[in-house]
């Protein structure tokens, strides 16, 4: 078993092209995200999955692995397929990491890899994080607005996903009660032939009216890990324009380089 993580980068972006090569505090965000895959010590290989020579060659630039993938896949799942579909081993675990999210502790990507080494059963995992009173009542006022970014998950004693939304979940009746709610992170693992026969499924109604592709696996009876884990203390950020770009910079440089 081999884990490789796969760093899906599409030039073309509506509302941000050339976004991977966007530099943050001096070094393209894409570079950034791949190195704080290869500091994840389960890690044996990265891949930045692109349709994008120039994304390639920037890569290339910093002794990294790339390869091209078809312009016509659909999402990063698709490219994170086709990048390892041709020497993949169905065992391998795949790591799905987010281009865009250049604030993600290696230790977070490390507690998910490590998931799935120690259950060679495990077919997929994710992580997430407790939110506390301050970032719940942060998310409640924005979903309250009708922002739709943030993603919470419920699961079960067996610490398998039950449901993931873009509400906050569970509702809380009883505000006494005090239930934890857990923030969604999107990176995922998942064994090569469990990613194999996702990508061959149709959208599932779920997936489709919350817009989130991890649903395709539960409306399938996939079992899909939660593996709980904390920033210690760093802040996540994820970028999706060149103001996010800024302020990622300015929290790299109030709390200083991970990697």
């Amino acid at each position: 078993m081999t884990v490789i993580a796969v760093i899906p980068a599409r030039y073309g972006s509506t509302r941000f092209p050339g976004k991977p090569l966007h530099e943050i505090a001096g070094v393209p965000m894409v570079e950034r995200v791949r190195r704080l895959a290869l500091a994840a010590p389960s890690v044996a290989r990265v891949i930045v999955a692109t349709d994008d020579a120039r994304i390639m060659d920037a890569v290339k630039g910093f002794g990294g692995e790339a390869v091209m993938t078809p312009e016509s896949c659909r999402n990063g799942t698709e490219r994170v397929f086709e990048a390892v579909k041709p020497f993949a081993n169905a065992d391998d675990v795949i790591l799905n990491l987010q281009g865009d999210a250049p604030l993600t502790p290696p230790w977070v990507i490390e507690a998910v890899a490590g998931a799935m080494a120690a259950d060679p059963a495990l077919p997929m995992a994710t992580p997430a994080v407790e939110l506390s009173p301050d970032a719940y009542a942060k998310m409640a006022e924005a979903k309250a607005k009708g922002e739709v970014g943030g993603t919470t998950v419920v699961f079960g004693r067996d610490m398998n996903a039950l449901y993931f939304s873009k509400a906050i979940i569970p509702f809380q009746r009883e505000k006494a009660a005090g239930t934890p709610v857990y923030k969604h992170i999107g990176l995922y693992a998942y064994r090569f032939d469990t990613l194999s026969n996702l990508v061959a499924l149709e959208p599932t109604p779920l997936e489709k009216a919350e817009s989130l592709e991890q649903l395709r696996a539960l409306e399938n009876g996939v079992p899909v890990r939660v593996v709980l884990t904390s920033y210690q203390g760093r802040t996540p950020w994820s970028v999706d324009s060149p103001r996010d770009a800024e302020i990622a910079a300015d929290i790299i440089a109030r709390e200083g380089e991970i990697v």
